[in-house]
């Protein structure tokens, strides 16, 4: 960023998992650039979170568990952190994605920010699962920018977030594939936004090539997966993740995840969105334009950079990853996604092609089965087979798409996938 930019303001949701804690590493070493106004996370590393509030002086933090406020308030007072505000609840995390512009306006003002900042704020969204989806919408209508780590926002609720957005390119997306998606559609001439913006000239890119490292089964076969170990699941080969992340990357539904995102922010056809496996993870995705250039971004597999350009968008911080070294011969390949043995790409591109609510019962069904299947309830073949069957019994109803519909489908979908498990485990 510029020297002589203001700070910008930053909100980091899910602050003491793995996007949140690389989000703080990031601000730490360019602490000029950014003041922290609230941290949020779910409530099981309390003392990480007091830890990490006081570190940064921050005015503002927030658990998703209301239990966990005494321990919050008790564990901020142990580390002197005194005078913040505390929500709790499971609206806590809403309340700090939408409120940053009274409790951080102490904060701006200590630090000589005593203008109106609305446009200068980024709520950084890392909280997994469809749990996100609320946040993400507070934070739109508050009218920050939304660095969006949580990817179930839109698979879920994709079809509100149109609605909840109060500007063009609101939403930068900090998923490494998506990231590089985003910065490859820059080069490109209508395609400067992100969402609605793309509406325009959506012609120009002909196709998006969705990288996939292949997870720790790639090359492997359907008949070869059927006694696979939640120790062998969560053995991912390039990167290091949260357990239903990981899992999911191994069944490569995160990757029909990742897909259902990129319809929904580059406003492209599932149908032109080609998983391509690429085992290096170093070409982090592409675009394919229409008059047959590909462009690529390009780099080590590092999640700071895409999390830092989510801080920064639209500019770039100085050294913060270790860039491509060219020094020595390298070689990346890319391969054919197995759709047999990986169907869960396949379940993804047909369901965000039916309905807009389909993908809401691709996640939530998926999110019992990875449960279970970490708590030994179910084989791994039973994860996304449980999944389908779901998915195929689902008829979307002919209503208004509100939050109480997609939330409601979500709650039918969890039910029906425990029906289905504990069927199959007869």
């Amino acid at each position: 960023m510029t020297a002589t930019r203001r700070p910008r303001g930053v909100v980091i949701l899910g602050s003491t998992g793995s996007i949140g804690t690389q989000a703080l590493d990031v601000i730490s070493r360019n602490e000029e650039d950014f003041v922290v106004l609230g941290l949020g996370a779910g409530g099981a590393q309390v003392a990480l979170l007091a830890e990490q509030a006081a570190r940064f002086h921050v005015p503002a933090v927030g658990v998703a568990s209301e239990r966990a406020r005494g321990e919050l308030d008790q564990a901020l007072k142990s580390v002197g952190h005194r005078g913040a505000s505390i929500f709790a609840g499971p609206n806590a995390m809403a309340d700090l994605a939408s409120q940053w512009n009274e409790y951080g306006r102490e904060a701006l003002v200590s630090v000589g920010l005593n203008q109106p900042i609305a446009d200068d704020v980024v709520v950084l969204n890392g909280i997994t699962g469809s749990v996100g989806l609320v946040p993400t919408l507070a934070a739109l209508r508050s009218g920050a920018l939304l660095a969006l780590a949580n990817k179930e926002s839109l698979v879920v609720g994709g079809g509100l977030i149109a609605d909840a957005m109060t500007r063009p390119g609101q939403i930068v997306p900090v998923d490494s594939e998506h990231s590089a998606i985003a910065q490859a559609l820059r080069s490109g001439v209508h395609h400067r936004g992100l969402t609605s913006s793309l509406q325009d000239g959506a012609s120009e890119v002909r196709r998006i090539i969705l990288t996939a490292s292949g997870g720790p089964f790639r090359g492997k076969h359907r008949r070869e997966l059927g006694s696979v170990t939640p120790q062998q699941a969560l053995n991912h080969p390039t990167w290091a993740m949260g357990p239903v992340v990981t899992i999911n990357s191994s069944t490569l539904m995160n990757k029909g995840l990742e897909l259902i995102e990129a319809a929904y922010l580059f406003d492209v056809p599932p149908v032109d969105i080609i998983p391509v496996v690429h085992p290096q993870s170093v070409v982090h995705s592409m675009v394919e334009f229409r008059d047959g250039a590909t462009v690529a971004q390009a780099s080590p597999p590092d999640m700071r950079l895409p999390i830092a350009l989510g801080l920064s968008w639209p500019e770039r911080l100085s050294d913060v990853s270790v860039p491509n070294s060219w020094a020595s011969p390298v070689n990346w390949t890319f391969e054919p996604l197995d759709l047999e043995t990986f169907p869960a790409v396949s379940l993804a591109r047909h369901s965000v092609a039916t309905s807009a609510l389909h993908p809401a019962v691709m996640n939530a069904a998926n999110e019992e089965c990875v449960a279970a299947f970490l708590n030994g309830q179910i084989g791994y073949l039973d994860i996304v087979d449980t999944v389908e069957e779901v998915l195929g019994e689902f008829t979307a109803p002919q209503s208004t798409l509100d939050l109480e519909t997609v939330l409601g489908t979500e709650d039918w979908a969890r039910h029906r996938a425990h029906d289905v498990m504990t069927r199959r485990a007869r």
